[in-house]
Order: C-alpha cells, then sequence, then structure tokens
C-alpha cells in the first residue's frame, strides 16, 4: 500500500532565503523548484539522502501554506506517502474511516498525483498520497 516516504513538505516564507541553511550550510543537493498552481506554491526539492525535502513557499496570502505560516509559522507541514494508484488508496481511506481534504487526486509537483488527509483523522498530522508515474 505505503511504498516509502515521499518527501517531507517544510513550509517556508522564503525559498531563497531557505537555501542558504540546506544547500550551504547542510550540503544538501537541490533538485529542481518549480510551481505548482493548484496548491498556490512555490517549490524546492531537494535530496537529503533517499527522501526528498519539499520547501513550499506560498504565492499568495489566501493560499493554504500562507494560512499554515500565519497559524503555525514555518516548519515541517506535512508528510507525503509514495503510493501506487492513488484514487484506489483515497477510497481505501474513506472506507477506513480516515477524512480526506481532496476527494480525488489533483496535480502536484513532479508530475505527481497528490491527494491530502485531514489531519483530524490522522493523529494531527497532514499526510499526503503521492502517486509518480
Amino acid at each position: 500500500m505505503i511504498k516509502k516516504i515521499d518527501h517531507i513538505g517544510i513550509a517556508v516564507r522564503s525559498i531563497e532565503d531557505s537555501l542558504k541553511l540546506y544547500i550551504d550550510v547542510l550540503q544538501l543537493e537541490l533538485i529542481g523548484v518549480e510551481t505548482v498552481e493548484s496548491e498556490q506554491v512555490k517549490v524546492a526539492f531537494i535530496k537529503a539522502g533517499e527522501t526528498k525535502l519539499e520547501l513550499l513557499e506560498p504565492m499568495s496570502d489566501d493560499s493554504p501554506v500562507a494560512k499554515f505560516i500565519e497559524k503555525k509559522g514555518e516548519g515541517i507541514h506535512h508528510i507525503a506517502l509514495g503510493v501506487e494508484s492513488i484514487e484506489e488508496r483515497i477510497q481505501y481511506m474513506k472506507e477506513h474511516g480516515i477524512q480526506m481534504i481532496h476527494e480525488q487526486s489533483k496535480p502536484g509537483a513532479g508530475g505527481a498525483q497528490i491527494a491530502f488527509m485531514h489531519p483530524k483523522s490522522t493523529g494531527n498530522v497532514l499526510l499526503e498520497l503521492c502517486e509518480k508515474k
């Protein structure tokens, strides 16, 4: 069902400022930067061994990440779980009492299809299902 932890999302006010820590100080590798219009964020993927870190910078004040930063500050935003057959996984989660934020998958970064589970159903942890072809 779950193949791996695909990435850990980290909400930041500025990717440019944050890269100084991850690239210059921690000496991790920047994989790429892109915009995800559906989530109103700019993202930077950083290779950290077997897992990736995804820096999330809000593109507007009403984006979900901007609201997260306003409420909780910068920090870990979500954990993305790599899956196959995301639509089947969404249905499985719903059948097992998990409230979904997204009832169907939607385009995410890196060509992935994504869907988030509501933290009220997952012990206050925002979990993302992430399918990459």
